[in-house]
């Protein structure tokens, strides 16, 4: 059966829907199927040859029937629209956008199946998940976390090391020392638990869950140190079982060298073997990790059986007596030798503690890693607490010979008297027996000794191998992650598993070399200061994130608290300290060192940190907080608009607002586009490619655009609207505009919106945009010309550009871009003058002079500019002249005023120059009046010569040009700029920068023609040149 629909376009759009469900019945391998969801929207749209109804034939996109019952193009809600694009753990699709749905209907050939290269992306989001299918070994929450937990925490502490941290401490403060490990790894598993269910986790373990929400500042600096603290965890471990493998040696009077040495020996032969089994992957580690897990548990029950047997005489002689409520009491209180303290007893014991991330850190293994983990793991540390807590206590309670041992050599001996035994001797010798003499004490009191010595080598190995496993891949991710890029070497991969052969091979050395140091109680305390470090940042991970208060802090573990966290975060930082302080001490400054590494590089990541959000939340508050304080003139500074079109355009001058700005002040370089309909997805996708091209050329300021009907509107748009609360420009500043001549008229007044305004001119020209290719990703395989911008900005009365470039100089730019010797040679040695003077701010000025031509008083903003230039590295080397109109017979009384000004404004100056001869007419000799006359004569109206009639026709036809009247009545302001052009010439032609202040006209009085002659006839064959005019407002104060 065929079923047909007509779409709002009257296309017929025939389905076989019998088919179609038969495949999707197959698909979901006779699972429900949900009704409202269509697989076939999963794949890109089929485009139909269509026939209309008006003979037209063209290709077109089908609609689709939905559950709403009616055709059309939304879709339901689907998981592929949010996957992220190069994902390979399923296909993205792409909703319909917006303009699609709202737009007139149009044809649209446009797959909605966005395609990948066929590589990975580097963002481990996008990492192709482990897929069974296809061979790879994955996880549940039994095997992947809660058996390794488990095999990690029963360490090397639980046979070897747990006797000799009650005899130190005494059961009393060993309770205490278990119990404080517990409380900082229950704290950190749950603040891992609501950071790894607050989304999808990939491979990395801690570094992945650390980087995905402070940042890669943090996790790049933090992964290293975990990474490179499991590696030195791997020696730690095979020291222990060393121990014990030399132990029997020396029972059985079988060593090879001596016993540092045979640690050594057996150490790297061990290390060797378990590189072998990690090597082969992870299916047959996982197998060793269960043999070992069940020969571990026996021999727990071991020792629990071994305290209910009732004591032989071999064992009472070495101070085993059994359960004895004396020797419990008497064992209670703390007796720390050698130098000891409750403190470094904790450091010792603390790494055993450590395995509760042995689960997280093969998250990239795990079926599902969001629940596998908070489960696994908090069952591992109740588990594995209560078993510490119970060994120790039924040795220490019921088996009084951990009172008695450790009473061997100290304190009186009544009690051991008491029960027939004499150990007075232990006072002039050394005993080989006891909780803090005998490592292998465990093997005593249980009930079959070769047991705990097989428990021991199982508890290390697997925490060992656990080890071997996890440094390699956290230092993996790492490296995908590119943060280090000469350290990507070791992100490949090998396998089905994506095995890191080569992170094997580097922690494979490191461990080596610390094994060689051969002493488990000089290793302990070095890598208990890294993993505490871990620990701190993850708990300080979760506090930040739901400090934040961001909506995409949504974890599914709701048994967490930010307040909790914080405490738990605080409490690494200071058993840190209390453990080691020279090791924490060094712990902080190798990640402060690593972090400002990675905040330098600035590695291309974005992973929505909480950093980024706790940013946000600090300037929302900043600002509002802003706004409810008034503006002093004290804290003036200058809040720049700069009109430069695409950001990239006019390169001068943006470099000279962000000389002004820098990182004190506001900066927005600003775009305006028209009509709308036609520039709108062009604006939206400029949108960030310029702001990333600010970011990348380390200029500190935003990019804005608008699109409106003309030109006017977009600029009075951006005048009004720009800025946030106090953070709100101030100044205008604008490029002039060579070609006003040509130009149409549409002016915008700054002055109506009370701004500042600067204007900068420089006779090579400030656009380069037909010079520079388009910044764009992909413009490598597609280069192609760009249109000029829509908006081209010369002053406070700002034009259009003139009409599109012809074909011929589209040619032109294109093989320009291309090819330089393509171009003719006069063009060439234009663009190359251009191109050098766009650099012209950017790079240090020479020594030489600023030049400031403070004519009239705007507030000062005239006089503020330039001595803030002179604050900045590149202009330290230019001197401030001031130049000032002065009256005649009087130069010497108007120097002495200007510079009791400057000493209060306490604004230094190399010199002040009084120009007293500006109001003589301008000079024959440099043919300025000739000249200004030609630039105006096109737009003079010439109403003279006519009669008054036609005289008023003329002017009602043509309104925007210059009338003989008003060319009269501004005759003297006119001569002023002529004379000031000449004036600047003689005085100022060798400067690195003029300023000048920037003449004003009546609105209404003076037309715009006339006005940008008037600019243009004083700013003529001139260095660089600022015209500023204030909004006369004090800028300056002299005040305290």
């Amino acid at each position: 059966p065929f079923t047909a629909c007509i779409n709002h376009c009257g296309v017929s759009v025939i389905r076989k829907f019998t088919s179609l469900k038969m495949e999707r019945f197959k698909s979901n391998r006779g699972a429900h199927i949900n009704s409202c969801y269509d697989a076939t929207l999963d794949e890109p749209p089929v485009y139909e040859e269509t026939n209309f109804s008006n003979e037209e034939h063209r290709t077109v996109r089908p609609s689709v029937m939905s559950a709403f019952g009616h055709d059309t193009l939304d879709r339901v809600p689907n998981i592929d629209f949010y996957r992220n694009a190069g994902s390979l753990s399923g296909q993205r699709v792409v909703r319909p956008s917006l303009q699609e749905l709202h737009d007139v209907f149009q044809k649209t050939v446009e797959d909605d199946v966005e395609k990948s290269d066929g590589t990975p992306s580097d963002d481990l989001e996008s990492a192709e998940p482990l897929d069974s299918s296809k061979g790879a070994v994955r996880f549940g929450w039994i095997r992947g976390v809660l058996v390794r937990c488990m095999l990690n925490i029963w360490g090397v502490m639980l046979f070897i090391r747990l006797s000799w941290v009650f005899g130190q401490a005494g059961w009393g403060l060993g309770i205490v020392v278990i119990l404080l490990s517990c409380v900082v790894t229950t704290i950190t598993g749950l603040s891992m638990s609501a950071i790894c269910t607050n989304g999808v986790v990939r491979g990395g373990g801690a570094y992945y869950l650390i980087s995905r929400s402070l940042g890669p500042e943090f996790g790049g600096s933090i992964g290293l140190i975990f990474a490179f603290a499991n590696a030195v965890a791997v020696a730690m471990y095979v020291v222990g079982f060393a121990e014990t493998v030399v132990d029997l040696l020396i029972e059985h009077n079988a060593l090879m060298i001596d016993p540092i040495n045979d640690i050594r020996i057996v150490g790297c032969i061990t290390v060797v073997l378990l590189l072998g089994i990690s090597v082969a992957g992870m299916e047959w580690e996982a197998k060793a990790q269960i043999l070992l897990l069940v020969i571990l548990l026996v021999a727990i029950v071991n020792v629990f059986v071994g305290t209910a047997i009732p004591a032989t005489e071999d064992k009472k002689s070495k101070g085993f007596f059994s359960y004895q409520s004396k020797i419990f009491l008497e064992n209670f209180t703390p007796d720390f030798r050698n130098g000891e303290t409750f403190f470094s007893v904790f450091a010792i014991f603390f790494p055993a503690a450590t395995g509760i991330l042995a689960g997280a850190n093969i998250s990239g293994d795990l079926r599902d890693p969001q629940a596998a983990i908070p489960k696994g793991t908090l069952l591992a540390i109740l588990i594995t607490g209560v078993t510490y807590l119970g060994v120790a206590l039924c040795v220490g309670k019921c088996i009084n010979s951990i009172t008695i041992f450790r009473n061997l050599c100290t304190r009186t001996f009544a009690i051991a008297c008491d029960f027939g035994y004499d150990f007075s001797s232990c006072e002039v010798e050394s005993c080989k027996f006891g909780l803090m003499n005998n490592f292998q004490v465990m093997t005593m009191v249980s009930g079959f000794g070769p047991l705990i010595i097989a428990g021991t080598f199982s508890a290390t190995l697997s925490s060992a191998l656990a080890s071997l496993v996890s440094a390699p891949k956290v230092f993996q991710a790492l490296c995908k992650d590119n943060i280090y890029k000469a350290l990507y070497f070791f992100a490949k991969g090998h396998g089905k598993n994506n095995e890191p052969i080569r992170g094997y091979v580097l922690t494979f050395i490191i461990s080596v070399a610390f094994i060689l140091i051969g002493n488990l109680n000089t290793i302990a305390p070095i890598i208990s200061n890294f993993f505490l470090a871990s620990y701190a940042l993850i708990n300080f991970s979760c506090f930040h994130a739901s400090y934040a208060r961001s909506p995409g802090w949504r974890p599914a573990y709701k048994y967490y608290n930010m307040w909790l966290s914080l405490f738990g975060a605080l409490l690494c930082c200071v058993v840190m300290f209390v453990i080691n302080w020279w090791a924490a001490l060094l712990t902080y400054g190798i990640e402060i060192l690593l972090y400002i590494y990675v905040t330098v590089k600035k590695p291309d990541v974005n992973w929505g940190s909480s950093t980024q959000a706790v940013t946000f939340v600090s300037s929302v508050s900043n600002a509002l907080s802003l706004s409810g304080v008034e503006d002093h003139v004290k804290n003036f500074r200058p809040q720049i608009l700069v009109l430069t079109g695409s950001a990239q355009n006019r390169p001068p001058l943006l470099d000279l607002a962000h000389s002004f700005t820098k990182n004190y002040g506001l900066c927005i370089t600003c775009e305006v586009f028209g009509p709308k309909s036609e520039v709108l997805p062009e604006m939206n996708a400029g949108m960030e490619s310029n702001q990333l091209w600010l970011v990348k050329r380390k200029r500190k300021a935003f990019y804005a655009a608008v699109a409106c009907e003309n030109f006017r509107e977009g600029t009075e748009s951006l005048l009004q609207a720009s800025g946030l609360g106090r953070m709100k420009p101030n100044t205008l500043m604008i490029g002039f505009k060579k070609n006003w001549q040509i130009a149409g008229k549409d002016e915008v007044d700054a002055f109506d919106f009370e701004y500042g305004t600067v204007m900068l001119r420089m006779d090579e020209g400030l656009d380069v945009s037909h010079i520079i290719k388009p910044f764009s990703v992909d413009f490598a395989s597609k280069i192609r010309p760009k249109a000029p911008p829509r908006s081209s900005i010369c002053s406070c009365w700002c034009y259009p550009p003139p009409p599109s470039p012809s074909p011929h100089l589209l040619h032109l730019f294109f093989f320009f871009s291309v090819s330089v010797n393509s171009v003719p040679p006069q063009i060439a040695k234009m663009n190359e003058k251009l191109m050098e003077s766009s650099g012209l701010f950017k790079k240090k000025q020479p020594k030489g002079t600023i030049d400031v031509w403070w004519l009239f008083d705007d507030g000062g903003l005239t006089l503020l500019l330039p001595y803030i230039l002179t604050t900045r590295k590149k202009w330290k080397d230019c001197k401030l002249r001031i130049f000032i109109a002065g009256e005649p017979g009087r130069s010497e009384a108007d120097r002495e005023e200007m510079k009791s000004l400057l000493h209060k404004f306490r604004i230094k100056c190399s010199d002040i120059n009084v120009i007293d001869e500006i109001h003589i007419k301008p000079s024959l000799y440099f043919n300025s009046t000739r000249t200004f006359k030609e630039m105006i004569d096109p737009f003079r109206l010439h109403e003279g010569s006519k009669d008054t009639a036609h005289a008023e026709a003329m002017k009602k036809e043509h309104p925007w040009k210059i009338t003989d009247q008003e060319l009269s009545n501004f005759e003297e302001k006119t001569n002023l700029q002529m004379r000031l052009n000449e004036v600047l010439q003689e005085n100022s032609k060798s400067a690195n920068l003029i300023i000048v202040s920037m003449p004003i006209a009546r609105k209404g009085s003076v037309s715009d023609y006339l006005y940008m002659a008037w600019l243009d006839a004083l700013t003529r064959n001139l260095p660089p040149t600022l015209l500023i005019r204030g909004n006369h407002k004090s800028v300056l104060t002299f005040y305290s």
